[in-house]
Parts: structure tokens; C-alpha cells; sequence
């Protein structure tokens, strides 16, 4: 087992582990302590988090069991593996966030809202992984989510042995693909089910893949998405914002519409193209997902 502590002073900006994995940007972490998603307003916390990571081009060749924590003034982590590069590339800790905090627009419920969770990054999950989440995401609560996709990685993913403990990562295509959806909805995914048994055959057979949107335009990559059965306009920017590096993507859910409506009305276009472009350039254009994050997480955690 290798371990080590990554100094957060050699960062851009503020950094907070529990906001950034506990905020419904990802769900493929959880806590060793087994209280993953269980309050709103998550930030500040010294919990251990743990995932199995598969391999990551240009940064690991190898899966590899992550554990990580914050401590003052560092990110402590045990592996496998050399865990710094996977940690840096999953947490964005290379993203200068005071850059980006600066690019902002100056208003008050964006203030509040970095105000109550500074630090907070946007995620960078690998790209199967959020792609099924999010399909799993249609009228549920994050902790729901989070159930769901355990519940697929004890069925599906591939067992792991590290430091005494059996972990499993999270399902390959291939793996996923063989399940029926009689087995899906037995694991409470319910008419999700067909959805991800069909989008887990397109990958698995090379009929597309989520990563291929990496490099087209924005609005290019969100139609590419769309190819996925169960992905609409709304899944597909929150997989183009958390796993594939289009950090100007707003997701049109539940707690952004209520942000425009009682916030940017002005925004309010008719459809979800439109809509998509008034928020985008309201919120900071390229870094509007950063600002989205922390106006979703602020909102559904009962500020105003």
C-alpha cells in the first residue's frame, strides 16, 4: 500500500473534499464511515471517501482503490497506486479556482452560495461511470442515486482486494450489458432499467462511446450524448460538466429552474436550448458549470 499527503497550499484557490464529492456531482465515491449522502448542505468534513478508478488516459494505465481524506492543510490518500496524478485529475486540483471564482458574475446568490461552500471543484468522474449516474438521476434524490449505483457495483462491478477489504469498482459496459432488465429493476432501478441495459450495450459494442464528445463544440457534444437511450439535454450537460471538461455546461434540473424563475427570469426562453444559452452567458460563460454547482448545492441545501 502506498500512502502520502498532497499539500493543498500548492493549489489554486480554496479546496473542500466533502462538498465536492457530497454536492450531486458524483456518485461513484463513498465513505468508509457508510454515511455517504446523508445530510444536505455537506462541506467541511474529515470523513474518509474511497473508489475504484479505472484506468485514466494520460494518467494511470492501471485500475486503482483511492482512498482519501482532508486534513489540515492536505489531502491525505492511501492506494495501490501512486494516487497523486488520479486524485489531481478526478478533484481538478490543477483548476485555478480563484481564476475561476473571479470570473463569476457579481451577484448576490452567487456570492452566498460560494460564501457557504468555498472550495467546492467541480468533479471529474470517468466518463461510463457518471454517464449510467445520471441516467439513474430522472426524479430522484441524491441519496437515492448513490443507492442505486452501489447497488449496481455489489451486483456487476469487479471484485478488488486492498488493505483487507473487498471493494468492487463500478461495472464495465461488458459486464453491465449481460444484465437483463428484469435484473436491473431487481435491483430498484425501475423503468431506469432498460435505459441502462441499452446504453450499456451501445458502449459495450463500440456503437458509441461518451468519450467520443470530448472535442466537438459544446452544443455538438450535448447533441452526441443524446445518442444514449435515456439521455436528454439535461443528463447530457451534467455528463459533459463532470466527466468530459465542458465546464461552461449548465444542467437545466429541478434547482437551476428555480433559480431562474425567482432569480434570472429573464433567462426563462421556453426551451431548453435557449434557456441553456441565457444562463450559460448570465452565469460566466466558459466556467457557468462552476457557477451552477455552487448555486445547486447552495439551493438544495435550504439557502435562498
Amino acid at each position: 500500500m502506498e500512502t502520502g499527503v498532497i499539500d493543498l497550499a500548492g493549489i489554486d484557490g480554496d479546496f473542500d473534499l466533502q462538498s465536492t464529492l457530497e454536492s450531486g456531482q458524483s456518485y461513484l465515491w463513498d465513505r468508509l464511515d457508510g454515511q455517504m449522502y446523508d445530510q444536505d448542505g455537506a462541506f467541511g468534513g474529515d470523513a474518509w471517501y474511497q473508489t475504484v478508478v479505472p484506468p485514466i488516459d494520460g494518467v494511470s494505465d492501471d485500475s486503482a482503490v483511492v482512498r482519501a481524506r482532508q486534513v489540515d492543510g492536505g489531502l491525505e490518500w492511501k492506494s495501490n497506486t501512486d494516487a497523486v496524478p488520479i486524485l489531481r485529475s478526478l478533484l481538478r486540483l490543477d483548476d485555478d479556482l480563484d481564476a475561476i471564482v473571479e470570473s463569476m458574475p457579481d451577484e448576490p446568490l452567487v456570492e452566498r452560495a460560494y460564501e457557504a461552500y468555498p472550495g467546492m471543484r467541480i468533479v471529474r468522474d470517468p466518463p461510463f461511470g457518471c454517464l449510467i449516474s445520471f441516467i439513474c438521476s430522472a426524479q430522484m434524490r441524491v441519496s437515492r442515486i448513490f443507492d442505486m449505483q452501489a447497488r449496481l457495483r455489489e451486483a456487476y462491478g469487479e471484485a478488488v482486494e486492498f488493505d483487507g477489504e473487498t471493494y468492487r469498482a463500478y461495472p464495465t459496459p461488458e459486464r453491465l450489458a449481460e444484465a437483463t432488465e428484469d435484473d436491473l429493476r431487481d435491483l430498484r432501478l425501475g423503468y431506469r432499467a432498460p435505459y441502462v441495459q441499452r446504453t450499456a450495450e451501445m458502449v459495450a459494442s463500440d456503437k458509441a462511446t461518451p468519450s467520443e464528445a470530448r472535442g466537438l463544440d459544446y452544443e455538438d457534444a450535448r447533441d452526441s450524448l443524446t445518442r444514449f437511450v435515456g439521455v436528454g439535454d439535461k443528463v447530457a450537460d451534467c455528463v459533459l460538466l463532470f466527466s468530459l471538461d465542458y465546464l461552461e455546461a449548465v444542467p437545466l434540473d429541478t434547482w437551476i429552474h428555480t433559480a431562474i424563475d425567482e432569480y434570472y427570469p429573464d433567462c426563462d426562453r421556453g426551451n431548453y436550448q435557449d434557456t441553456s444559452r441565457a444562463i450559460r452567458e448570465r452565469l460566466g460563460g466558459d466556467i457557468a458549470g462552476y457557477t451552477q454547482t455552487y448555486v445547486f448545492h447552495y439551493l438544495r441545501s435550504g439557502g435562498d
